[in-house]
């Protein structure tokens, strides 16, 4: 009996620490095959998206938002020469920007009227008033538009054109994401494909601020070599400088893609620490895009490698690596340049591809 009562509490113990348990449990999630649901035909014509350059959530109700680029359907979708399907059933392109609601249903989409709307679409943020922030990344797209969530235009922040080079007040270089700091009103750019800064303007004028590069120095134009793992880390920013997250806890993450790291900073630009990813990877980089956790504490960092075909699950506190899901690959829960990342209030993700993926994905939170 003494036997028997030492080997069930030893299995006690053990069940006690083993990775199951509460205390020993880290993120994971399961992919949602069901969601989102079939997109609708229009007129008899089914709508198909292109690349998905821009995905985020409306943290009032749920929604996801995506932005996408309609020019990159496949020529045997759509005659871009006579501008009609290619068949009688397909296809049409999905309007630029498309709401759906937390169910998977696509609920509405627009092309906003007003402003000068990029040559590329490339990034979208909702804002807590649920207006409709976005950007693009074509040679001349140096500016963000602001909308209602129906559209209306309501501020653009820089000029479609030629840029003025990373240290400009007024003009932006390609931007590829955004996001507000709302009790301060500011809004944070990563500025970008053309530039290799993050920029923070007022959010209600559009008036400049400041600006800073990699380790909060002064950001240059000058041409950088390509990365190379065996080399120190850059001293700037690499192209491009592809997301800005903000943390409860008022501090700035940024994505700066090819040279495989996120940098934090205060939100004065001073700099904080870097977390190096997958540092191996030469094509494309490994950091595309990354949110925190929905804990109190965001406690963790997701990490979208598009390169790779992965998502990160890493520490906040030190950048160490916890876990991963996902693979390169067209099934549901794999990626092909997974581009994009957004969490809900539930702490569910949701992902976009750009390249030949040109979808989007949600991915249910199982455990925490």
């Amino acid at each position: 009996m003494k036997r028997l009562l030492a080997v069930l509490g030893a299995a006690l113990v053990a069940c006690a620490q083993s990775p199951s348990s509460p205390t020993a449990q880290t993120p994971s999630f399961s992919v949602d095959a069901a969601w989102p649901k079939p997109l609708p035909e229009e007129d008899g014509v089914q709508l198909v998206v292109g690349q998905v350059a821009g995905i985020a959530v409306d943290e009032r109700n749920g929604h996801v938002w995506i932005i996408h680029r309609p020019s990159t359907l496949l020529a045997d979708e759509w005659n871009a020469k006579e501008a009609r399907p290619v068949t009688h059933r397909c296809c049409k392109s999905l309007p630029p920007v498309a709401e759906f609601d937390a169910a998977g249903n696509y609920l509405r989409g627009w092309t906003g009227s007003g402003g000068e709307w990029p040559k590329s679409e490339h990034g979208i943020y909702i804002d807590p008033d649920g207006n409709v922030w976005i950007a693009g990344n074509g040679d001349e797209d140096n500016q963000i538009l602001k909308f209602t969530p129906d559209g209306k235009f309501l501020m653009q922040i820089g000029r479609a054109g030629k840029s003025e080079g990373s240290n400009s007040h007024v003009q932006l270089g390609r931007p590829a994401h955004m996001m507000m700091d709302a009790k301060a009103q500011e809004l944070y750019v990563a500025d970008g494909y053309g530039n290799k800064r993050i920029v923070v303007f007022d959010a209600r004028s559009g008036a400049y601020k400041r600006h800073w590069g990699a380790y909060g120095a002064m950001p240059s134009d000058d041409k950088q070599a390509a990365y190379d793992p065996n080399q120190p880390p850059s001293r700037q920013f690499g192209n491009p400088v592809h997301c800005v997250r903000l943390s409860n806890d008022g501090k700035v993450y940024v994505c700066d893609r090819v040279n495989n790291r996120v940098q934090v900073f205060e939100p004065s630009g001073r700099y904080l620490t870097e977390f190096r990813v997958e540092p191996l990877t030469r094509a494309n980089g490994s950091v595309w895009d990354m949110v925190l956790s929905q804990d109190a504490a965001q406690k963790y960092l997701y990490v979208a490698d598009g390169a790779n075909g992965r998502v990160y699950v890493l520490n906040r506190a030190d950048g160490s690596a916890v876990s991963s899901f996902g693979r390169t690959g067209h099934m549901a829960g794999e990626f092909k340049w997974v581009h994009n990342i957004a969490i809900d209030r539930q702490g569910n993700l949701y992902t976009s591809e750009v390249g030949f993926g040109r979808r989007i994905q949600k991915f249910t939170l199982v455990s925490f």
